[in-house]
């Protein structure tokens, strides 16, 4: 009897941690979804049955990509799904017929975070990265540190349009995060 009741809960905890890992795999593609392009990202493009169009190719300054057989593609604003429809119409006609384009993030343009840490600089972006993993990669936070005194700089944007920001705030791809001194 305790033999049964003990396999029943091995399965039962195996498949909950098979759904709690789909679940993970499921938020990471839809925050994928969401996600805008921006120059310094990283996308991997495979074209099933073209080896010569699949690799690894990186957003320049200007948001453009420079693909094989299709020249310069401006890709940021764009989500994942986006850029594939925007591939797979490239390539349709004159070279393929009925391409089959799976485009993924590589890597994510850095963050930036300065002011009151130990380590100040540029950083790789992380899915689920907050302020406060922010500043632990960036060596934490000096003796003059404020913890309320944190802002953020939206990527592309100005110092005016800084907001000031929360240890648990997310942070996106190219942000500049700024620690101010705490005087007392």
């Amino acid at each position: 009897m305790y033999k049964k009741s003990f396999i029943k809960l091995v399965l039962l905890l195996g498949l909950s941690q098979s759904l709690a890992a789909w679940s993970a795999i499921a938020q990471e593609s839809a925050d994928q979804g969401a996600y805008r392009l921006g120059p310094g990202d990283s996308i991997s493009i495979q074209v099933f049955g073209e080896d010569d169009l699949s690799r690894q190719l990186t957003l320049g300054e200007d948001g453009r990509i420079n693909y094989a057989f299709v020249g310069q593609i401006q890709l940021a604003g764009q989500s994942i799904e986006e850029v594939e429809k925007t591939i797979t119409d490239r390539l349709r006609g004159d070279y393929l017929i009925n391409p089959q384009v799976s485009v993924t993030m590589a890597g994510y343009r850095p963050f930036f975070i300065n002011g009151e840490v130990n380590e100040p600089g540029s950083y790789p972006y992380q899915p689920g990265l907050t302020v406060a993993k922010a500043i632990s990669l960036a060596g934490g936070l000096t003796e003059r540190a404020s913890d309320k005194k944190i802002f953020l700089i939206p990527d592309g944007g100005l110092e005016s349009n800084r907001l000031r920001v929360s240890l648990d705030d997310a942070v996106e791809p190219g942000v500049t995060i700024t620690i101010e001194q705490s005087f007392f």
